[in-house]
């Protein structure tokens, strides 16, 4: 027996190509914005297999919102890093 549905995969090539006019629309710069959000979707496609629920859109956006939290909580330990290394200079001996 086959599959029944179309893969997430296949569902997420579907979704690009709908939106390859909007994508069209944009400037260089936000057309490789754009690319990375379907990156960070494809990225969490298994996941997004497993839901399986009828409406795909979904899938895509929790996707995109799950990996820009992640380089969100990278970049504030980074900033943390290195507020803390200034502080840790800034032992108010300042010439």
């Amino acid at each position: 027996m086959g599959r029944t549905n179309a893969t997430y995969r296949d569902t997420l090539r579907a979704l690009e190509e709908q939106w390859a006019d909007y994508r069209r629309g944009l400037r260089r710069d936000e057309q490789e914005q754009f690319d990375c959000l379907f990156e960070h979707a494809r990225s969490h496609a298994d996941a997004s297999g497993y839901l399986n629920h009828p409406e795909p859109m979904y899938a895509l956006l929790v996707s995109i919102a799950l990996e820009q939290e992640a380089q969100l909580e990278e970049l504030s330990a980074r900033i943390e890093t290195l507020e803390s290394g200034v502080d840790g200079r800034n032992d108010g001996t300042e010439r």
